[in-house]
């Protein structure tokens, strides 16, 4: 197997800590990027979409949830426009990142 550079790793961990909800918050994968030289930008861009993630599952299990919760034709159900979003396989973020 292909070994990764360190900073993709410390990347990946800490988007993968916050889309999680990690209670460490990847305060070592953020000191270790910062002294391998990462860009401030590149690991905004990288909490920007590890964040819409998190916020997007938490979205579609709202909407998951609802629909069991509140059959079509209850008081509450989820509106067309929430479950709509809820298949969507994925968007981007308020500022344009991808997260495809």
């Amino acid at each position: 197997m292909a070994e990764l550079h360190s900073s993709i790793v410390a990347l990946v961990s800490l988007a993968s800590g916050i889309a999680s909800n990690h209670p460490a918050m990847g305060q070592c994968q953020l000191a270790r990027l910062r002294h391998q030289g990462i860009s401030e930008e590149q690991i905004a861009a990288v909490i920007e979409i590890a964040r819409h993630i998190r916020d997007e599952s938490a979205q579609k299990l709202d909407v998951a949830f609802d629909e069991v919760a509140y059959p079509q034709g209850q008081e509450g159900s989820p509106s067309t426009e929430q479950a709509v979003t809820g298949e969507n396989c994925c968007s981007s973020t308020a500022s344009g990142q991808t997260c495809c």
